[in-house]
């Protein structure tokens, strides 16, 4: 009876390491999504606000906690997961952000530029402080399902003694409108 417990327990072990779920690629590391892609989309949503935690999944990197239940800063780069609207349907790229004086008044204007699926987008510079738009339309070459988008700013507050964090923008929202 013994004998049998344990091979009962050893056989469940087994099957449920065999059954652990595919993890999210990273861009950073040059991961490629395509197995993911064809998993997950559907599960995607194509505007992620930053502080919903059912969307939170689809921040892959470069993104801090959320703060005051609102928004997130960010790293120098950082990248997210966006549902396509599907083949031959027009989008445009909107990621909701400010910038805070204390970024402006430090760093001057700030370039923040993407890429979506490895495709460049144009660059925009932001010059003063409060709420801003970074609105691009996605080439028509982007296809797909997933569209992973990694966002770059030029410049960012360095880590201090106060805050160890590299500081780049504060994001409310990103989606694909």
């Amino acid at each position: 009876m013994r004998r049998w417990a344990v091979l009962a327990v050893v056989a469940s072990l087994l099957w449920a390491g065999a059954c652990s779920r595919k993890q999210k690629p990273d861009a950073t590391k040059g991961e490629s999504s395509d197995a993911f892609e064809e998993q997950g989309s559907a599960s995607l949503s194509p505007i992620v606000h930053v502080a919903d935690p059912k969307t939170a999944g689809q921040l892959l990197s470069g993104w801090y906690a959320v703060e005051q239940g609102s928004w997130r800063w960010t790293a120098k780069q950082f990248v997210v997961d966006l549902r396509t609207p599907g083949p031959d349907k027009p989008a445009q790229l909107q990621l909701k952000f400010t910038l805070p004086d204390v970024l402006i008044s430090r760093l001057g204007s700030i370039t923040l530029a993407a890429t979506v699926n490895g495709v460049p987008l144009p660059a925009e510079t932001f010059g003063k402080a409060g709420d801003q738009v970074y609105s691009r339309a996605l080439p028509g070459a982007i296809n797909g399902n997933v569209a992973r988008v990694v966002f770059q700013v030029d410049k960012t507050l360095p880590p201090n003694d106060i805050d160890r964090r590299e500081l780049g923008v504060v994001v409310s929202s990103v989606g694909l409108e």
